[in-house]
């Protein structure tokens, strides 16, 4: 079962409440990886608003996305069937996902200080000129997504048996990449997927739900269960650098979308990760004496390089038939 967790008297600092959720989200990531909140205090206006700009963006005609096609940063646009993630070890992964999708990071001022080093992934985001509105709602919906994320990082911690504020400092300046996909109904072929099965590289994603199916998660037993449609909720799920840091304490879990039938379908992931300088090193309460880390410190810059370049490859959204 993938469980619903109740974030309201969290959220309102009830007595005991902070516990409870930390553990309810302890329990979560390490059973399953993936969950549900509901009463999260993200307002449904600003969520639909922001699946209103979704279709905009893709209603628009293919030479006004080309425009902005994907660039080394991995912000701007990425054609159908150009993607999958290659690298994964879920899922023989030989054919391009049925999907089209706009990126951006974080928006950084040309004084930035990662922007003015000429760093991988801070660089400028690219916007469609002609979608009045389009650029405001996306940050609106992204500062307020990555708010509710760094209210969460304390319930992590405490679920780790670690101090409330460990992930303070690594997530004070998030490193986050956001999706506004487009799943057209169209057939696939064998082992062809809206999205194919994978893990998602980054700390923790926020996926707002609609009625429209499509997710799906692969659980311990190795079945694949649809993510239960709650109004108003976001599935929330644990990523490769969750894992990492965590020597497997949590879970990383497998996930796929299947391509939508009849209708479209548009998704919003929100992808948080730490600052990109950030050192994933084993953390102190999930290792020890028969446990050592598996992996070695990596910062998360030279992670998402590795990954990016295996998967994106900005230079396959260059060559247009």
């Amino acid at each position: 079962m993938i469980p619903v967790i109740d974030l309201g008297p969290y959220l309102a600092a009830r007595p005991g409440a902070e516990a409870a959720a930390a553990a309810d989200i302890g329990r979560a990531l390490t059973d399953v990886g993936f969950f549900v909140v509901v009463n999260h205090g993200i307002s449904q206006t600003l969520i639909d608003d922001t699946f209103g700009q979704a279709r905009r963006f893709h209603a628009q005609p293919m030479d006004a996305k080309l425009a902005l096609r994907m660039n080394e940063h991995n912000n701007g646009y990425m054609m159908l069937g150009r993607y999958a993630v290659w690298t994964s070890d879920v899922n023989a992964n030989d054919k391009p996902d049925l999907n089209e999708a706009f990126f951006i990071k974080r928006e950084r001022g040309p004084d930035d200080p990662l922007v003015r080093a000429k760093r991988r992934f801070a660089g400028p985001n690219q916007w469609p000129a002609d979608l009045p509105g389009f650029r405001d709602t996306v940050l609106a919906y992204t500062d307020t997504v990555d708010a509710l994320g760094r209210k969460l990082m304390p319930l992590c911690a405490t679920a780790l048996d670690l101090p409330p504020d460990t992930f303070d400092k690594a997530f004070a300046e998030s490193q986050f990449s956001f999706r506004l996909t487009h799943y057209p109904p169209i057939a696939a072929e064998a082992n062809q997927f809206g999205i194919a099965p994978h893990t998602d590289a980054n700390f923790m994603t926020f996926l707002a739900q609609t009625e429209v199916p499509g997710l799906q998660v692969r659980m311990p037993d190795g079945t694949w269960v649809d993510v239960p449609y709650v109004p108003g909720s976001f599935a929330v799920n644990s990523g490769d650098m969750m894992q990492r840091w965590t020597n497997h304490r949590f879970k990383s879990t497998p996930h796929r979308a299947l391509p939508p039938v009849g209708r479209p379908r548009y998704a919003i992931p929100y992808f948080m990760g730490p600052h990109l300088d950030t050192e994933i090193a084993c953390l102190s309460t999930c290792q020890g004496p028969g446990n050592p880390p598996r992996y070695e410190p990596i910062t998360y810059a030279d992670y998402l390089d590795w990954w990016y370049d295996a998967n994106y490859n900005a230079a396959r959204q260059r060559d247009v038939a």
